[in-house]
């Protein structure tokens, strides 16, 4: 499977190289979707477009077991600061997280597989705006769920690239993965008053101080040492002048967290944080937006994934997986089917990290992450995974 994959990096690297210069934000990746389904029908492979806005599905084989491959597709705002024949065209977008090269290896996979007869299905699922919700809060991987996309569907697998991590070498692990992912936004409120009088008014500046320290206080002396959470503010605005008090401060944050009994503690010990507000003669409104699930890899999942990798790999190129405070909206698949998603090495020389407007990678990789996809697939389509 490997060799073969080989065989396509010239058609992998000319798919992740079009939809790097022509990157879309989340639900908006018509271009994306469009060469994602003139790939497939290429294939003969039956397509189901306009799925979650702007997703697409590729359906390959017939009848059960049902094994999906997903694939996100969104870019994020960022300018690209590469001096690279492929460098994005669209200004202030860039694919900074590696979306190209899931998309273009997934396709990889779908190539290889449509060469050899599956025992069942394999379905291709590339979901759009996996790095923020849209306007209801819903990312795509959510709405591709709700809509149905996973019916039938008995075990999902999934890559992400890692830039931290030596091409040639993949990270996998059982259990929790990546974090569960909430906001947080509350406006304080005092009282406005001149500048050099702020005995006359309450100055909701002074109380954001004060709360601010509350709010570090809480992993540190709230949650039990051994479990893992954060709490981070993120943007804070207040005032629109240097002598004027002003009548109220903005902030908004992010709470991560692996437990839901955490997850619920933190909410909780954030809302008596904002209280010390009112013991300071000041108010405040809070609101919490729960975000993503934890994403926990199945163990029989993670376990299949290895002995592939290990398989065309070697032993010294499988390496375990951590868990990271970031949030993968793959989990809500995971609630649905089990599976696991991999991290695949594509770190050459200087790491380049993701979100950065420096973000590159080794396309050397791209062979190995279709062909783990694809052999994965076929092992869990000939072993009825479930």
């Amino acid at each position: 499977m490997l060799a073969r994959a080989k065989e396509l990096k010239g058609e992998l690297t000319r798919l992740r190289r079009a939809i790097h210069r022509h990157p879309e934000l989340g639900f908006r990746e018509v271009k994306t979707a469009a060469l994602i389904a003139e790939t497939l029908e290429s294939l003969r492979i039956r397509v189901q477009t306009g799925v979650a806005k702007t997703g697409v599905i590729g359906y390959l084989g017939e009848g059960g077991p049902v094994v999906a491959i997903r694939a996100d597709m969104d870019a994020l705002p960022i300018q690209e600061l590469n001096e690279v024949p492929y460098r994005s065209q669209v200004p202030g977008v860039m694919h900074a997280c590696g979306h190209d090269a899931h998309v273009a290896m997934a396709l990889g996979a779908a190539m290889l597989l449509r060469e050899i007869e599956l025992e069942g299905e394999v379905r291709f699922l590339f979901q759009p705006s996996e790095e923020r919700p849209d306007e209801e809060g819903k990312s795509g991987a959510l709405r591709m769920a709700e809509e149905g996309v996973m019916e039938g569907v008995e075990a999902i697998l999934a890559l992400h690239v890692d830039s931290e991590t030596e091409s040639g070498s993949i990270k996998i692990s059982p259990g929790p993965m990546a974090a569960a992912v909430d906001s947080f936004k509350a406006t304080i409120m005092g009282r406005g008053c001149h500048g050099a009088y702020p005995h006359r008014g309450v100055d909701p500046i002074f109380i954001a101080g004060e709360v601010i320290l509350a709010i570090q206080g809480i992993v540190s002396r709230r949650i039990d040492p051994v479990k893992q959470a954060v709490v981070s503010i993120g943007t804070i605005h207040g005032g629109t002048a240097e002598n004027i008090i002003p009548q109220e401060v903005e902030l908004t944050g992010t709470i991560r967290s692996f437990e839901q009994g955490v997850r619920e503690q933190l909410h909780t010990e954030l809302e008596k944080a904002f209280r010390v507000a009112r013991a300071l003669g000041g108010d405040f409104r809070f609101n919490i937006e729960e975000g993503y699930p934890v994403m926990v890899n199945g163990e029989r999942m993670a376990e299949l994934i290895r002995e592939v990798a290990i398989a065309l790999l070697g032993q010294e190129k499988v390496l375990p997986k951590e868990p990271a405070m970031g949030a993968e909206d793959f989990s809500f698949f995971l609630a649905q089917a089990p599976g696991a998603m991999f991290r695949l090495g594509v770190k050459k020389g200087e790491m380049r990290p993701g979100h950065s407007p420096h973000f590159d990678l080794d396309e050397e990789a791209l062979p190995i992450g279709a062909a783990i996809l694809a052999e994965s697939a076929r092992r869990c389509l000939a072993a009825a995974f479930n």
